[in-house]
């Protein structure tokens, strides 16, 4: 036994090295070549030894699509991408799929996911969850063993078909199990959209989609429109998505005919976007938050009215992808994804970070696009031009001491103000009584949650908004909780206070 075991696994050894074999000679071969039919037929006789005398006959197909392709495309870039049959046939239904859920927003913890909220006449409020409720695990996949990472990716896989939850709701000891049919969402691509204060507007976009722009301006127009005193626009998280978006956004600030980026490539001719001669910009002050999940178009939006002059960037620097992207359909129902240009925006930074490996080769332009390092801003503002945008303030997230994370990570907020709104009603004018927080602390402490009295009063600024937060949460919805939650956030507090101070960026 113990030898055909052995046998198995080194006859699979040496195929896995003749496809290693196959993908180092193709990818060697092409990168050099200088005569593509030489190379070929060298190619062809290597092939034809490995499938000879290998000790496992070679599959052509696994040996192509599964080794000198990739191998040959591996070595370009991180993004570009060669699609099997099946992968490229996945990537069409995901382009053409409608986007589906349950209506629900939870919040996601180490091992549990509460919900805050179940939107009306959605799969979730149909099958009777509401607000408090804790799911304990879906499709026999139990949370508690899980990290929250992972219990993302399971919530959205569960997404795809019929799910079947084991629920807890508030106050019963026996969990209930429940199927939920996704259905198709209408979710908008701005987010939140609430005042920070009399005439401060606040806009939290999380992609750009084909009615992103759309949104914001309507977005805008709801919170004052032109009589705005400032605006904060939240691109922390915003992966991108569709440029045209993303240019037509930058164009809402900016002037007539002024540029946002630019596109270049080896064999792609230069292209220059520029604001349309008509247009009619909102001129208040603006502030453009960011952070290191800030990529591609977000980036395009925030680095053109940096390099405008227009916007104040605040938060952390961004992820850094400015590569153009083309997808070619190949015979055999494969694909391929290739880099074909870069972005540059108005100063002329590329907004692609160097790669780090040494292994791709697409070009200098590609591997290093920002040697230059003399970017300058309309008004002759230095602006850096390592990749990425660099913020002109910097901002982070709030501080997160022990204390605090004991609080989050026991869901203590959410079970209490689910506990407290047991037969209570919540109206919006709603403010917390001198007494809840003395509440509170006796809760936690029954639940052997004791901090120091320091502790305790040094937090209890940060303890009332984040119970309000909660309870606003539960009882009228994520939105309005965020608003609250927006007082905690010093990122927000610092565009705040750059949108009040009407900075030029130009001192």
């Amino acid at each position: 036994m113990g030898k055909c075991e052995n046998h198995t696994v080194r006859s699979g050894f040496l195929a896995r090295i003749g496809m290693v074999v196959v993908a180092l000679l193709f990818s060697a071969f092409f990168a050099t070549a200088q005569d593509d039919a030489a190379e070929m037929k060298r190619f062809i006789e290597t092939l034809r030894i490995l499938q000879e005398y290998s000790a496992e006959p070679i599959n052509a197909d696994q040996a192509f699509f599964q080794g000198a392709i990739p191998g040959l495309v591996k070595h370009l870039d991180p993004h570009s991408v060669f699609f099997d049959k099946d992968q490229f046939e996945q990537l069409r239904q995901m382009e053409t799929s409608t986007r589906k859920g349950f209506g629900t927003v939870v919040s996601i913890l180490p091992g549990r996911v509460l919900v805050l909220q179940t939107l009306a006449n959605t799969p979730s409020a149909k099958a009777g969850m509401m607000a408090g409720d804790e799911i304990l695990a879906v499709n026999n996949y139990r949370l508690d063993r899980l990290e929250p990472d992972q219990i993302v990716e399971l919530l959205n896989d569960s997404k795809q078909k019929p799910a079947k939850l084991i629920v807890l709701h508030p106050g019963n000891m026996r969990p209930a199990e429940l199927t939920l049919i996704p259905e198709e969402m209408q979710s908008s691509s701005v987010e939140r959209a609430f005042l920070l204060q009399p005439g401060v507007g606040y806009i939290r976009v999380g992609s750009f989609e084909e009615k992103t722009a759309s949104q914001i301006r309507v977005a805008i127009e709801q919170l004052g429109g032109r009589a705005l005193k400032g605006l904060v626009i939240d691109l922390r998280n915003n992966p991108g998505g569709m440029m045209n978006a993303a240019i037509e956004t930058a164009g809402f600030f900016l002037n007539p005919r002024q540029m946002v980026l630019s596109v270049k490539g080896r064999n792609v001719p230069e292209k220059i976007e520029r604001v349309a001669s008509d247009n009619r910009p909102y001129t208040f002050p603006l502030a453009v938050l960011v952070n290191g999940k800030s990529a591609s178009a977000s980036e395009i939006v925030a680095g053109a009215l940096q390099d405008h002059d227009r916007a104040v960037i605040i938060g952390e620097p961004t992820f850094g992808k400015g590569l153009v992207q083309g997808v070619f359909p190949l015979s055999e129902g494969t694909g391929l994804a290739l880099t074909t240009a870069l972005y540059y925006i108005p100063s002329g930074r590329s907004i692609q970070k160097p790669f780090r490996s040494s292994d791709f080769a697409l070009g200098e332009t590609a591997a290093h696009p920002n040697e230059r390092s003399d970017f300058k801003t309309d008004s002759g503002r230095p602006v850096a031009g390592g990749g990425g945008i660099i913020p002109d303030v910097e901002a982070f997230p709030r501080e997160m001491t022990q204390f605090r994370n004991v609080l989050e990570a026991t869901a203590s907020f959410t079970t209490f103000a689910t506990e407290y709104l047991k037969g209570k009603e919540i109206k919006t004018d709603w403010e917390m009584p001198p007494a809840l927080l003395d509440q509170f602390q006796a809760w936690l402490s029954e639940r052997r949650i004791q901090p120091s009295l320091r502790e305790w009063i040094s937090n209890r600024e940060f303890l009332a908004a984040r119970l309000k937060t909660e309870i606003y949460n539960l009882a009228l919805g994520v939105e309005k909780g965020d608003e609250v939650d927006a007082t905690l956030d010093p990122p927000i507090q610092k565009a705040l206070a750059a949108v009040l101070k009407g900075e030029s960026l130009t001192k």
